[in-house]
């Protein structure tokens, strides 16, 4: 019996983790961006912005971008172990499942750039 439902649904798995992840690292870029708007802010209006809320808003952000990165990561990882557990007859006969995990984990590795540049930044 070929039930090709359960692929289907890691493959859903796997798309929504991905899509939480990048949620995660577009969330850590706003955040680590924000503490560079307060500071221009204050320094418009001839205020000196805290130092301080500067450092944790870029460590707080770039933290955020690493872990949505390695959630992809953990989510890729995941769903190799599921379809590595199903029968062949579950798998569409034209399906490639190395795509699915490939790309995934080329976002992971461009939101590690992101966060290795805010870092540095």
């Amino acid at each position: 019996m070929n039930d090709p439902r359960v692929f289907f649904a890691a493959e859903r798995t796997l798309l929504a983790w991905v899509r939480t992840g990048i949620t995660v690292m577009a969330l850590g870029f706003v955040v680590e961006r924000f503490g560079l708007f307060v500071s221009l802010i204050a320094h418009s209006s001839g205020q000196v912005a805290p130092r301080l809320h500067s450092a944790a808003s870029s460590a707080i952000g770039t933290l955020l971008v690493a872990a949505g990165a390695a959630v992809i990561v953990f989510a890729s990882i995941q769903q190799a172990r599921v379809v590595r557990t199903l029968p062949v007859t579950d798998l569409p006969p034209s399906s490639r499942i190395g795509w699915a995990i490939a790309v995934s984990l080329s976002f992971a590795a461009r939101g590690g750039a992101l966060a290795s540049y805010l870092a540095l930044t």
